[in-house]
Protein backbone atom coordinates (compact mmCIF):
# COMPACT_ATOMS: atom_id res chain seq x y z
CA UNK A 1 0.00 0.00 0.00
CA UNK A 2 2.62 2.47 0.91
CA UNK A 3 1.00 4.48 3.70
CA UNK A 4 2.87 5.34 6.78
CA UNK A 5 1.17 3.16 9.30
CA UNK A 6 2.52 3.68 12.23
CA UNK A 7 0.36 4.24 15.28
CA UNK A 8 -2.97 2.74 13.30
CA UNK A 9 -3.71 -0.12 15.39
CA UNK A 10 -6.17 1.63 17.81
CA UNK A 11 -8.08 -1.37 20.05
CA UNK A 12 -11.19 -0.48 20.87
CA UNK A 13 -14.39 1.10 19.18
CA UNK A 14 -14.02 4.78 20.98
CA UNK A 15 -10.64 4.77 20.38
CA UNK A 16 -10.79 3.61 16.32
CA UNK A 17 -14.06 6.45 15.94
CA UNK A 18 -12.20 9.29 17.71
CA UNK A 19 -9.20 8.66 15.30
CA UNK A 20 -10.89 8.54 12.39
CA UNK A 21 -11.19 12.11 11.56
CA UNK A 22 -7.21 12.38 11.74
CA UNK A 23 -6.86 9.49 9.22
CA UNK A 24 -9.33 10.27 7.08
CA UNK A 25 -7.90 13.73 6.24
CA UNK A 26 -4.51 12.23 6.08
CA UNK A 27 -5.44 9.10 3.41
CA UNK A 28 -8.68 10.44 1.60
CA UNK A 29 -7.66 14.30 0.92
CA UNK A 30 -4.85 15.73 -1.20
CA UNK A 31 -3.14 19.14 -2.18
CA UNK A 32 -4.17 20.45 -5.36
CA UNK A 33 -3.24 23.77 -7.17
CA UNK A 34 -5.18 26.49 -9.62
CA UNK A 35 -3.04 28.51 -11.27
CA UNK A 36 -4.71 31.26 -13.53
CA UNK A 37 -2.68 33.23 -16.40
CA UNK A 38 -3.37 35.42 -19.48
CA UNK A 39 -3.08 35.05 -22.73
CA UNK A 40 0.94 36.15 -22.43
CA UNK A 41 1.51 33.82 -19.81
CA UNK A 42 1.22 36.18 -16.42
CA UNK A 43 -0.61 34.80 -13.54
CA UNK A 44 -4.13 36.59 -12.45
CA UNK A 45 -4.70 37.95 -9.22
CA UNK A 46 -7.88 38.40 -7.50
CA UNK A 47 -9.44 35.89 -9.94
CA UNK A 48 -12.40 33.63 -8.25
CA UNK A 49 -11.31 30.27 -8.58
CA UNK A 50 -14.53 27.64 -7.67
CA UNK A 51 -13.62 24.38 -6.78
CA UNK A 52 -16.64 21.73 -6.99
CA UNK A 53 -15.87 18.10 -6.48
CA UNK A 54 -18.24 15.77 -8.70
CA UNK A 55 -16.93 12.70 -7.86
CA UNK A 56 -15.36 10.30 -5.28
CA UNK A 57 -11.98 8.43 -6.34
CA UNK A 58 -13.04 5.94 -3.41
CA UNK A 59 -15.90 3.69 -4.40
CA UNK A 60 -18.83 3.45 -2.19
CA UNK A 61 -21.36 1.14 -4.34
CA UNK A 62 -24.14 -0.82 -4.26
CA UNK A 63 -25.72 -3.78 -6.32
CA UNK A 64 -27.97 -2.43 -8.75
CA UNK A 65 -29.60 -5.56 -9.84
CA UNK A 66 -33.34 -4.00 -9.98
CA UNK A 67 -32.11 -1.32 -12.46
CA UNK A 68 -34.08 -0.69 -15.42
CA UNK A 69 -36.15 -3.90 -14.20
CA UNK A 70 -39.64 -1.48 -13.05
CA UNK A 71 -42.06 -2.35 -14.42
CA UNK A 72 -43.73 1.25 -12.41
CA UNK A 73 -42.44 3.95 -14.11
CA UNK A 74 -42.21 6.09 -11.06
CA UNK A 75 -41.08 3.62 -9.42
CA UNK A 76 -38.04 2.85 -11.82
CA UNK A 77 -37.31 6.69 -11.49
CA UNK A 78 -37.30 7.26 -8.27
CA UNK A 79 -35.13 4.35 -7.21
CA UNK A 80 -32.54 5.74 -10.23
CA UNK A 81 -32.41 8.71 -8.43
CA UNK A 82 -31.86 7.06 -4.88
CA UNK A 83 -28.90 5.40 -6.61
CA UNK A 84 -26.85 8.16 -8.53
CA UNK A 85 -27.81 10.74 -5.65
CA UNK A 86 -25.58 8.48 -3.15
CA UNK A 87 -23.57 6.04 -5.41
CA UNK A 88 -20.95 6.02 -7.95
CA UNK A 89 -20.06 2.27 -8.10
CA UNK A 90 -22.48 -0.37 -8.93
CA UNK A 91 -22.41 -4.37 -8.67
CA UNK A 92 -24.20 -6.31 -11.66
CA UNK A 93 -25.09 -9.86 -11.41
CA UNK A 94 -23.63 -12.21 -13.55
CA UNK A 95 -24.44 -15.53 -11.82
CA UNK A 96 -24.28 -18.14 -14.09
CA UNK A 97 -27.75 -19.82 -13.26
CA UNK A 98 -29.56 -16.62 -13.80
CA UNK A 99 -27.23 -15.61 -16.28
CA UNK A 100 -27.77 -18.47 -18.87
CA UNK A 101 -31.05 -20.29 -17.45
CA UNK A 102 -31.01 -21.72 -21.24
CA UNK A 103 -27.89 -23.28 -23.13
CA UNK A 104 -26.80 -20.17 -25.47
CA UNK A 105 -29.68 -18.02 -24.40
CA UNK A 106 -28.22 -14.99 -21.85
CA UNK A 107 -28.72 -12.29 -19.93
CA UNK A 108 -25.82 -10.28 -21.89
CA UNK A 109 -28.12 -7.33 -23.58
CA UNK A 110 -29.58 -6.58 -20.43
CA UNK A 111 -27.12 -6.21 -18.72
CA UNK A 112 -25.60 -4.61 -21.37
CA UNK A 113 -27.94 -1.77 -20.75
CA UNK A 114 -27.48 -1.57 -17.23
CA UNK A 115 -23.52 -0.84 -17.46
CA UNK A 116 -24.26 1.62 -20.35
CA UNK A 117 -27.01 3.37 -18.09
CA UNK A 118 -24.45 3.75 -15.22
CA UNK A 119 -21.55 4.36 -17.19
CA UNK A 120 -22.99 6.84 -18.84
CA UNK A 121 -23.69 8.21 -15.40
CA UNK A 122 -19.85 8.30 -13.98
CA UNK A 123 -20.75 5.11 -12.14
CA UNK A 124 -18.20 2.45 -12.40
CA UNK A 125 -19.06 -0.86 -12.95
CA UNK A 126 -18.05 -4.37 -11.33
CA UNK A 127 -19.67 -7.86 -12.60
CA UNK A 128 -20.28 -10.65 -9.63
CA UNK A 129 -19.30 -13.48 -9.73
CA UNK A 130 -17.95 -15.29 -12.75
CA UNK A 131 -17.51 -18.70 -10.97
CA UNK A 132 -19.56 -19.54 -7.92
CA UNK A 133 -20.77 -23.14 -7.26
CA UNK A 134 -24.07 -21.90 -5.84
CA UNK A 135 -25.89 -20.34 -8.60
CA UNK A 136 -25.33 -22.66 -10.97
CA UNK A 137 -28.07 -23.35 -14.32
CA UNK A 138 -29.93 -26.43 -13.85
CA UNK A 139 -28.77 -27.80 -17.16
CA UNK A 140 -25.37 -27.42 -16.38
CA UNK A 141 -22.76 -30.16 -16.62
CA UNK A 142 -22.68 -32.56 -13.38
CA UNK A 143 -18.55 -33.27 -14.92
CA UNK A 144 -15.74 -31.62 -12.86
CA UNK A 145 -13.47 -31.44 -16.03
CA UNK A 146 -16.48 -30.35 -18.12
CA UNK A 147 -17.31 -27.44 -15.50
CA UNK A 148 -13.88 -26.57 -15.44
CA UNK A 149 -13.76 -26.18 -19.46
CA UNK A 150 -17.41 -24.73 -19.41
CA UNK A 151 -16.30 -22.28 -17.00
CA UNK A 152 -13.21 -21.08 -18.99
CA UNK A 153 -14.76 -20.25 -21.72
CA UNK A 154 -17.86 -18.33 -19.46
CA UNK A 155 -15.03 -16.27 -18.04
CA UNK A 156 -13.53 -15.81 -20.96
CA UNK A 157 -16.28 -14.72 -22.91
CA UNK A 158 -17.82 -12.89 -20.59
CA UNK A 159 -14.61 -10.30 -19.60
CA UNK A 160 -13.51 -9.77 -23.13
CA UNK A 161 -16.75 -8.91 -24.38
CA UNK A 162 -17.76 -6.22 -21.58
CA UNK A 163 -14.45 -4.85 -21.67
CA UNK A 164 -15.00 -1.02 -21.31
CA UNK A 165 -18.38 -1.44 -19.98
CA UNK A 166 -17.22 -3.47 -16.64
CA UNK A 167 -13.70 -3.78 -16.09
CA UNK A 168 -13.95 -5.00 -12.03
CA UNK A 169 -14.81 -8.96 -11.89
CA UNK A 170 -15.85 -10.99 -9.02
CA UNK A 171 -13.77 -13.80 -10.85
CA UNK A 172 -14.20 -16.85 -7.65
CA UNK A 173 -17.17 -16.44 -4.92
CA UNK A 174 -16.53 -18.38 -1.52
CA UNK A 175 -14.09 -21.35 -2.66
CA UNK A 176 -12.96 -21.65 1.25
CA UNK A 177 -16.03 -23.94 2.09
CA UNK A 178 -18.02 -25.64 -0.52
CA UNK A 179 -21.33 -27.11 1.33
CA UNK A 180 -21.59 -30.47 0.83
CA UNK A 181 -25.56 -30.08 -0.44
CA UNK A 182 -23.79 -28.70 -3.79
CA UNK A 183 -22.95 -31.29 -5.92
CA UNK A 184 -23.13 -30.06 -9.17
CA UNK A 185 -19.80 -29.72 -11.76
CA UNK A 186 -18.19 -26.31 -10.16
CA UNK A 187 -18.30 -27.87 -6.42
CA UNK A 188 -16.85 -31.24 -7.52
CA UNK A 189 -14.33 -29.21 -9.43
CA UNK A 190 -13.42 -27.33 -6.25
CA UNK A 191 -13.46 -30.22 -4.06
CA UNK A 192 -11.31 -32.33 -6.68
CA UNK A 193 -8.84 -29.66 -7.41
CA UNK A 194 -8.94 -27.48 -4.49
CA UNK A 195 -9.51 -23.88 -3.97
CA UNK A 196 -5.81 -22.49 -4.94
CA UNK A 197 -5.92 -24.21 -7.92
CA UNK A 198 -9.73 -23.40 -8.88
CA UNK A 199 -8.72 -19.74 -8.13
CA UNK A 200 -5.73 -19.05 -9.72
CA UNK A 201 -6.79 -20.60 -12.58
CA UNK A 202 -9.73 -18.08 -12.99
CA UNK A 203 -7.65 -15.28 -12.35
CA UNK A 204 -5.71 -16.37 -14.74
CA UNK A 205 -7.95 -16.78 -17.98
CA UNK A 206 -9.63 -13.69 -16.60
CA UNK A 207 -6.75 -11.69 -16.81
CA UNK A 208 -5.97 -12.83 -20.31
CA UNK A 209 -9.45 -11.57 -21.61
CA UNK A 210 -9.15 -8.72 -19.77
CA UNK A 211 -5.43 -7.86 -19.23
CA UNK A 212 -6.33 -4.02 -17.74
CA UNK A 213 -9.12 -4.96 -15.19
CA UNK A 214 -9.64 -5.35 -12.02
CA UNK A 215 -9.63 -8.77 -10.76
CA UNK A 216 -10.74 -9.35 -6.71
CA UNK A 217 -11.36 -12.91 -5.07
CA UNK A 218 -14.47 -12.33 -2.77
CA UNK A 219 -15.49 -14.54 0.88
CA UNK A 220 -17.79 -14.61 3.30
CA UNK A 221 -15.23 -16.97 5.25
CA UNK A 222 -13.43 -14.35 7.54
CA UNK A 223 -11.16 -16.69 8.71
CA UNK A 224 -7.74 -18.20 9.33
CA UNK A 225 -8.74 -20.51 6.10
CA UNK A 226 -9.58 -17.36 3.75
CA UNK A 227 -6.16 -15.83 5.33
CA UNK A 228 -4.15 -18.73 4.06
CA UNK A 229 -5.99 -18.85 0.85
CA UNK A 230 -5.17 -15.28 0.18
CA UNK A 231 -1.18 -16.54 1.03
CA UNK A 232 -1.18 -19.14 -1.26
CA UNK A 233 -2.55 -17.15 -3.83
CA UNK A 234 -0.26 -14.64 -3.71
CA UNK A 235 3.04 -17.52 -3.30
CA UNK A 236 1.57 -18.67 -6.16
CA UNK A 237 1.81 -15.12 -7.88
CA UNK A 238 -2.15 -14.99 -8.94
CA UNK A 239 -3.36 -12.20 -10.57
CA UNK A 240 -5.39 -11.47 -7.79
CA UNK A 241 -5.39 -7.22 -7.70
CA UNK A 242 -8.08 -7.18 -4.64
CA UNK A 243 -9.56 -9.06 -1.69
CA UNK A 244 -13.22 -9.01 -1.52
CA UNK A 245 -14.74 -9.65 2.07
CA UNK A 246 -18.23 -10.02 2.75
CA UNK A 247 -19.84 -8.70 5.84
CA UNK A 248 -23.89 -9.76 5.71
CA UNK A 249 -24.59 -8.68 9.53
CA UNK A 250 -27.95 -10.71 9.55
CA UNK A 251 -27.16 -11.95 12.70
CA UNK A 252 -26.04 -8.74 14.58
CA UNK A 253 -23.96 -5.56 13.86
CA UNK A 254 -20.18 -6.84 14.03
CA UNK A 255 -18.14 -4.96 16.58
CA UNK A 256 -16.70 -1.81 15.62
CA UNK A 257 -12.91 -3.04 16.89
CA UNK A 258 -13.83 -6.42 14.77
CA UNK A 259 -14.00 -4.38 11.73
CA UNK A 260 -11.07 -2.89 12.34
CA UNK A 261 -9.42 -6.30 13.10
CA UNK A 262 -10.24 -7.94 9.83
CA UNK A 263 -8.95 -5.01 8.08
CA UNK A 264 -5.96 -4.64 9.69
CA UNK A 265 -5.82 -8.60 9.02
CA UNK A 266 -6.21 -8.69 5.53
CA UNK A 267 -4.17 -5.54 5.29
CA UNK A 268 -1.02 -6.96 5.58
CA UNK A 269 -0.90 -8.98 2.54
CA UNK A 270 -0.40 -5.49 0.44
CA UNK A 271 -3.72 -5.71 -1.58
CA UNK A 272 -6.57 -3.14 -1.58
CA UNK A 273 -9.83 -4.46 0.42
CA UNK A 274 -13.02 -4.09 -0.82
CA UNK A 275 -15.93 -4.56 1.59
CA UNK A 276 -18.26 -6.22 -1.44
CA UNK A 277 -21.60 -6.77 0.12
CA UNK A 278 -22.52 -5.39 3.08
CA UNK A 279 -25.29 -6.43 4.99
CA UNK A 280 -27.17 -4.28 7.86
CA UNK A 281 -31.04 -5.05 8.82
CA UNK A 282 -32.98 -2.39 10.58
CA UNK A 283 -35.19 -4.92 12.03
CA UNK A 284 -35.24 -8.51 13.70
CA UNK A 285 -31.74 -9.81 13.95
CA UNK A 286 -31.77 -13.57 12.31
CA UNK A 287 -31.21 -15.71 9.46
CA UNK A 288 -34.30 -16.49 7.09
CA UNK A 289 -36.90 -15.53 9.39
CA UNK A 290 -40.86 -15.49 8.72
CA UNK A 291 -42.06 -13.68 5.84
CA UNK A 292 -42.68 -10.90 5.78
CA UNK A 293 -39.76 -9.77 7.84
CA UNK A 294 -40.31 -6.00 8.73
CA UNK A 295 -37.95 -3.08 9.60
CA UNK A 296 -39.25 -1.06 12.78
CA UNK A 297 -38.04 2.68 13.96
CA UNK A 298 -35.76 0.74 16.49
CA UNK A 299 -34.37 -1.07 14.14
CA UNK A 300 -33.88 1.87 11.49
CA UNK A 301 -32.33 3.91 14.13
CA UNK A 302 -30.15 1.38 15.44
CA UNK A 303 -29.18 0.86 11.77
CA UNK A 304 -28.37 4.56 10.73
CA UNK A 305 -25.97 4.70 13.96
CA UNK A 306 -24.51 1.50 13.25
CA UNK A 307 -23.86 2.58 9.47
CA UNK A 308 -22.30 5.69 10.58
CA UNK A 309 -19.47 4.20 12.13
CA UNK A 310 -19.44 1.62 10.14
CA UNK A 311 -18.83 4.05 7.45
CA UNK A 312 -16.69 5.65 9.07
CA UNK A 313 -14.54 3.00 9.99
CA UNK A 314 -13.80 1.67 6.78
CA UNK A 315 -13.30 5.10 5.19
CA UNK A 316 -10.44 5.96 7.39
CA UNK A 317 -8.49 2.79 6.92
CA UNK A 318 -5.78 3.17 3.81
CA UNK A 319 -6.25 -0.41 2.83
CA UNK A 320 -9.73 -0.04 2.24
CA UNK A 321 -11.22 0.94 -1.64
CA UNK A 322 -14.86 -0.31 -2.04
CA UNK A 323 -18.07 -0.79 -0.13
CA UNK A 324 -20.38 -2.15 -1.41
CA UNK A 325 -24.33 -2.12 0.07
CA UNK A 326 -26.29 -5.03 -0.44
CA UNK A 327 -29.18 -4.47 -1.34
CA UNK A 328 -30.77 -1.07 -1.83
CA UNK A 329 -34.06 -1.53 -1.11
CA UNK A 330 -35.84 -3.83 1.57
CA UNK A 331 -36.87 -7.17 0.80
CA UNK A 332 -34.61 -8.29 -1.83
CA UNK A 333 -31.98 -11.10 -0.42
CA UNK A 334 -33.72 -13.43 2.46
CA UNK A 335 -36.76 -11.10 2.48
CA UNK A 336 -34.64 -8.70 4.68
CA UNK A 337 -35.07 -5.84 5.47
CA UNK A 338 -31.27 -4.38 4.77
CA UNK A 339 -32.31 -1.86 2.38
CA UNK A 340 -31.24 1.72 2.95
CA UNK A 341 -34.64 2.39 1.30
CA UNK A 342 -37.70 1.00 2.06
CA UNK A 343 -39.88 -1.90 -0.23
CA UNK A 344 -41.62 1.42 -0.97
CA UNK A 345 -38.01 3.09 -1.81
CA UNK A 346 -38.79 5.66 1.00
CA UNK A 347 -35.50 6.73 2.34
CA UNK A 348 -34.67 5.52 5.81
CA UNK A 349 -32.47 7.45 8.24
CA UNK A 350 -29.44 5.40 7.62
CA UNK A 351 -29.68 6.87 3.84
CA UNK A 352 -29.71 10.16 4.60
CA UNK A 353 -26.93 9.59 6.89
CA UNK A 354 -25.02 8.08 4.73
CA UNK A 355 -25.54 10.78 2.03
CA UNK A 356 -24.64 12.98 4.66
CA UNK A 357 -21.30 11.71 5.04
CA UNK A 358 -20.37 10.67 1.03
CA UNK A 359 -21.76 14.07 -0.30
CA UNK A 360 -21.61 16.66 2.60
CA UNK A 361 -18.69 15.61 5.76
CA UNK A 362 -16.68 13.93 2.93
CA UNK A 363 -17.27 16.02 -0.54
CA UNK A 364 -15.39 19.24 -1.27
CA UNK A 365 -16.96 22.71 -2.45
CA UNK A 366 -15.01 25.83 -2.14
CA UNK A 367 -14.07 29.30 -3.33
CA UNK A 368 -10.88 30.73 -3.53
CA UNK A 369 -9.41 34.18 -4.92
CA UNK A 370 -5.89 33.79 -6.80
CA UNK A 371 -3.04 35.55 -4.91
CA UNK A 372 -0.64 37.89 -6.37
CA UNK A 373 1.57 34.58 -8.19
CA UNK A 374 -2.27 33.51 -9.74
CA UNK A 375 -2.32 29.94 -7.86
CA UNK A 376 -5.36 29.29 -5.61
CA UNK A 377 -4.41 26.13 -3.48
CA UNK A 378 -6.92 23.98 -1.84
CA UNK A 379 -7.03 20.41 0.15
CA UNK A 380 -9.66 18.16 -0.74
CA UNK A 381 -10.86 14.64 -0.84
CA UNK A 382 -9.63 12.29 -3.37
CA UNK A 383 -11.78 12.51 -6.47
CA UNK A 384 -12.51 14.47 -9.63
CA UNK A 385 -13.35 18.33 -9.72
CA UNK A 386 -15.09 20.72 -12.05
CA UNK A 387 -13.29 23.94 -11.85
CA UNK A 388 -14.37 27.45 -12.66
CA UNK A 389 -12.19 30.78 -12.94
CA UNK A 390 -14.20 34.15 -13.20
CA UNK A 391 -11.97 36.60 -14.22
CA UNK A 392 -12.02 39.73 -17.05
CA UNK A 393 -12.79 39.45 -19.59
CA UNK A 394 -14.88 36.37 -18.56
CA UNK A 395 -15.14 32.51 -16.94
CA UNK A 396 -13.48 29.80 -18.01
CA UNK A 397 -14.24 25.83 -16.90
CA UNK A 398 -11.59 22.75 -16.60
CA UNK A 399 -11.67 19.28 -14.74
CA UNK A 400 -9.16 18.53 -12.23
CA UNK A 401 -8.49 15.18 -10.94
CA UNK A 402 -7.55 15.54 -7.15
CA UNK A 403 -4.80 11.84 -6.76
CA UNK A 404 -2.46 11.34 -4.01
CA UNK A 405 1.27 11.59 -4.86
CA UNK A 406 -0.02 13.77 -7.91
CA UNK A 407 1.01 16.90 -8.47
CA UNK A 408 -2.88 17.85 -9.17
CA UNK A 409 -2.27 21.12 -10.77
CA UNK A 410 -4.72 22.59 -13.00
CA UNK A 411 -3.44 25.76 -15.02
CA UNK A 412 -6.60 27.66 -16.42
CA UNK A 413 -5.63 30.78 -19.49
CA UNK A 414 -7.76 33.73 -19.36
CA UNK A 415 -7.85 35.67 -22.31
Amino acid sequence: MGEDRQGMSPQGEEEILAGAAERIARYRKADGVVEVRDGEGNPVAGAVVKVEQVRHAFLFGCNAFPLLQYQDPEQEATYQRKFTALFNYATLGFYWGFYEREPGRTREEQLRQQARWLRERGIETKGHPLIWYEVFPRWGPSDPDQAREQSRARVVEIVSGFRGLVDRWDVVNEATSVPTQFSNGVAEWFRRDGAVTVVSEALAWAREAGPEAQLIYNDYNVSPAFEQLIADLIAADAPMDAIGVQSHMHGGEWPIARVWEVCETYARFGLPLHFTEVTVVSGEHGWERPQPWPTTPEGERRQADYVASLYTTLFSHPAVEAITWWDLMDGAWQGAPAGLLRADLSPKPAYERLLELVKGEWWTSVELTTGSDGRAAFRGFLGDYRVTVVAAPGEVTGELALARDAENRLRVVVE
